[in-house]
């Protein structure tokens, strides 16, 4: 039975207007262009492209005079009904005596690049945002493109083959065991994968613990 849900909503905020979250859940605001000022628990950040903001509290956040295109990702308890209008939504299963940390990172790979057969030691929702990416997981395969989003479970292995042709990136948040902090989540499937090199590229934007 899943205990949690996370969900992935992009936010198109025209210039000057504003986007109210008023409950509190773990969250990830990632600013994919224009500009933001997320205020929360009277604190205030301001985003560029290419940035995040992380929180547990309600948050109001308002786009500059270029607006703002927003990825959001938002943990919460399952409650048995369908989650809002538009978002991508998981279910998760987590320990309730268990520690974790909310962690949004970014991906970017040069053209040809390929993340080998491999599993995470947590669950998340990932949102392509450049080039192009085949997923191969489970005996299944989809190409995914740019403003797409995707779930991974975490134990399932994974092969990631990006574009030929052009460089290819996507952002993630993912929920992980608190004891992986600053640590890699990845494993290899083949033993010879590991020692491969390896041509990705990570920019991280948040890796905190969670109240869960």
């Amino acid at each position: 039975m899943s205990t949690h849900a996370l969900e992935f909503f992009r936010d198109q905020i025209t210039a000057g207007a504003g986007l109210s979250l008023s409950d509190s859940c773990p969250r990830v605001l990632y600013l994919r262009s224009g500009s933001l000022t997320a205020r929360s628990n009277a604190v205030v950040t301001t985003l560029a492209p290419n940035s995040a903001w992380h929180g547990d509290r309600p948050c109001e956040a308002v786009a500059g005079k270029a607006g703002a295109e927003i990825y959001r990702w938002e943990l919460r308890r399952e409650t048995g009904t369908a989650g809002a209008a538009g978002a991508l939504r998981a279910a998760l299963t987590l320990d309730p005596g268990g520690a974790y940390l909310m962690r949004c990172d970014r991906v970017d790979f040069p053209p040809g690049g390929i993340a080998y057969t491999h599993t995470h030691q947590g669950p998340g929702i990932r949102c392509l945002l450049s080039g192009e990416i085949r997923i191969r997981v489970c005996g299944t395969e989809h190409l995914v493109r740019p403003g797409e989003a995707w779930f991974e479970a975490g134990p399932d292995p994974v092969l990631a083959l990006a574009s030929e042709r052009e460089p290819t990136a996507f952002a993630r948040v993912m929920i992980l065991p608190a004891g992986l902090r600053g640590k890699s989540s990845i494993r290899y499937v083949l033993p010879e994968d590991a020692d491969k090199p390896k041509r990705q590229t990570y920019q991280l934007f948040a890796d905190d613990l969670i109240d869960c």
